[in-house]
């Protein structure tokens, strides 16, 4: 079978083994049309893939799911229970460790329930992929997109710093429903979380100290969220959650980090004071600020004087701390601090 063709069935020979583990090879004819060697051919194909297993003999084939595993559903929005999915159609046909399992069904849970109460839409369709070292989900509604959603509940109309203000967490369209935790910290228990709306994207990496970049899009249409969970992944919901509190025992969400460079590029350094207001748009709601320079080279004095002096005097009861400085702006932020500049 050829790789294109192969790919066209791995979305399903998991279900497709659990479901008829000694008559595969009949299933695989029916579903492809093919003749039952041409099945055997593809079996055999996926079983050196190490998509399935055969657990009898060559005479008498018992097929099992393999290393590599795939499901992939689609449901209507209206009245879905996200629930309900992870429990029937997806944890069951997974061989994930307890940790990672509940990593899984915590981001699972949360983008399908972002989908059904702000897309905006009819359907979300829901990929889950085992490889030899990842879970990859990948979770993609048909509604208005998630960067028009800001703009039309915050007027942010830059994905940029909607992505700034998504990466403070705490940022919601329905107050009284959600408190703004979803994607963020789904995005903190994720190796990779890759964010696809209006024809943006973004990706928050955690070897990069959980920094938001832009990338590429794949998607014009809708909202799509992929994750990507290590297999060996040591993260705890639990310890991501309480470190988010300022003794890191509690589990108030106090803490944020405020990326810059998603506010300076190339082009466009950090010299205004209206650069400086939109990255403390929102810090009111915490208790500690962490202000990430990385990868910032410079900034200007009236950026530095209106957050680190004129904020920062306005709001006493907010620690904000600079992290990643260059010299010449840990200087300048200094003397800012110090009342010297």
């Amino acid at each position: 079978m050829p790789r294109t063709a192969l790919n066209a069935v791995t979305p399903w020979i998991t279900e497709a083994a659990l479901s008829h583990p000694a008559t595969l090879a009949e299933h695989v004819a029916a579903r492809l049309e093919v003749s039952r060697r041409s099945a055997n051919r593809a079996l055999r194909q996926l079983v050196e893939a190490q998509w399935l297993v055969n657990q009898g003999s060559a005479r008498r084939p018992r097929h099992a799911p393999g290393l590599l595993r795939q499901v992939v559903r689609r449901y209507p929005l209206e009245g879905l229970d996200e629930h309900q999915p992870w429990v029937r159609d997806f944890a069951p046909r997974f061989t994930l460790s307890t940790p990672v399992a509940r990593l899984a069904q915590h981001a699972f849970t949360e983008l399908i329930n972002n989908a059904i109460d702000h897309s905006g839409g009819t359907q979300v369709t829901v990929s889950m992929r085992q490889t030899a070292s990842h879970l990859q989900l990948l979770i993609s509604d048909d509604g208005c997109g998630l960067f028009e959603r800001i703009e039309a509940a915050f007027g942010i109309d830059d994905p940029s710093l909607a992505t700034l203000e998504l990466s403070k967490g705490k940022l919601t369209s329905q107050p009284e429903r959600h408190r703004g935790r979803g994607l963020y910290f789904t995005a903190q228990l994720a190796d990779v979380l890759d964010v696809h709306a209006n024809r943006h994207a973004f990706q928050c990496r955690a070897w990069d100290g959980a920094r938001w970049h832009p990338r590429r899009a794949v998607a014009d249409h809708g909202t799509s969220v992929f994750v990507g969970i290590a297999l060996d992944s040591t993260r705890c919901i639990d310890t991501v959650l309480r470190s988010h509190s300022l003794d890191g025992q509690a589990y108030a969400f106090e803490r944020t980090v405020v990326p810059l460079h998603l506010l300076s590029d190339a082009q466009l350094g950090l010299e205004s004071r209206a650069q400086a207001k939109r990255a403390a748009a929102r810090l009111p709601q915490f208790r500690r600020a962490e202000i990430d320079f990385g990868g910032i080279a410079s900034v200007g004095h009236a950026f530095a004087d209106e957050l680190f002096r004129v904020f920062a005097a306005t709001h006493p009861g907010i620690e904000l701390v600079p992290l990643n400085m260059a010299p010449s702006v840990s200087r300048l932020v200094d003397s800012v601090r110090r009342g010297e500049a």
